[in-house]
């Protein structure tokens, strides 16, 4: 009963969320999956929760990369589909190696996409909450007349 209520709120904050914060979501999750993998490639850990983890993990990063628009930002989703490129290779490596280190290097590449994403979330959330545009250090200071 309880995984059937959890469910319905997991189902209704995603159809009502906008398209910036399900991104942070997804971040979120990806980072949450790199440190299950992470801890279950050392010595003493999980390997079956691990390669769980790189499973979701490797999916999340599948999804941020079949989701560019390359045509409303061209150089931006050629860069971002290196980078995505990148965490996929290393965490195909991870897995097939049991190579903690690859997991650490895809975690050190992404994180500040993560940071990134999350600042002009925020912003995006600011500017539309008092109508003025807003920066990564915060909202625009208009001139007084």
């Amino acid at each position: 009963m309880i995984e059937a209520t959890i469910a319905r709120y997991q189902a209704v904050k995603v159809t009502t969320s906008s398209p910036g914060d399900i991104l942070v979501a997804l971040l979120d999750g990806l980072f949450k999956f790199l440190h299950i993998a992470r801890h279950g490639l050392t010595k003493g850990g999980d390997r079956a929760k691990a390669g769980q983890a790189i499973s979701k993990a490797h999916a999340i990063i599948s999804e941020l990369l079949s989701s560019l628009a390359p045509e409303h930002a061209p150089e931006l989703c050629q860069n971002l589909a290196r980078i995505y490129d990148f965490c996929l290779t290393r965490i195909t490596h991870a897995n097939r190696h049991n190579d903690p280190k690859a997991i650490e290097e895809v975690m050190r590449v992404m994180t500040p996409i993560r940071e990134a994403f999350t600042i002009a979330v925020s912003n995006l959330k600011q500017q539309g909450a008092s109508g003025e545009p807003a920066t990564a250090a915060g909202p625009a200071v208009r001139p007084t007349p």
